[in-house]
């Protein structure tokens, strides 16, 4: 159950990254809602899987969840460039968060 909870911690936090571009192109108050609303929900269930996981684990592959989904998301909604380079390095994220999860 903690996994799950810090997987959706995770894509809350991928959603409130996208929230910032949005509030930063529109600056409307839905805009700030959402925003309040992903992070919040990003914190709030970080904050539930990390009463069972390792803080140094669960924050690690939070972290690799939101910045990782956040290049993806960038490339596909916002004409991010596609380089190779940036899909190994995401890879090595994904694959870091992955091992954190294997070895704990």
């Amino acid at each position: 159950m903690a996994w799950f909870l810090l997987i959706l911690a995770g894509i809350f936090e991928m959603l409130g990254v996208v929230m910032i571009n949005r509030l930063h192109a529109k600056k409307d108050w839905q805009s700030l809602v959402l925003l309040l609303v992903t992070f919040g929900g990003s914190f709030l269930f970080l904050s539930m899987a990390m009463k069972t996981l390792p803080m140094g684990t669960a924050y690690a592959v939070w972290t690799g969840i939101g910045a990782s989904g956040g290049a993806i998301l960038g490339m596909i909604f916002y004409g991010e460039p596609r380089d190779w380079k940036r899909f190994v390095f995401i890879a090595l994220i994904i694959s870091s968060a992955v091992g954190l999860k294997l070895v704990g």
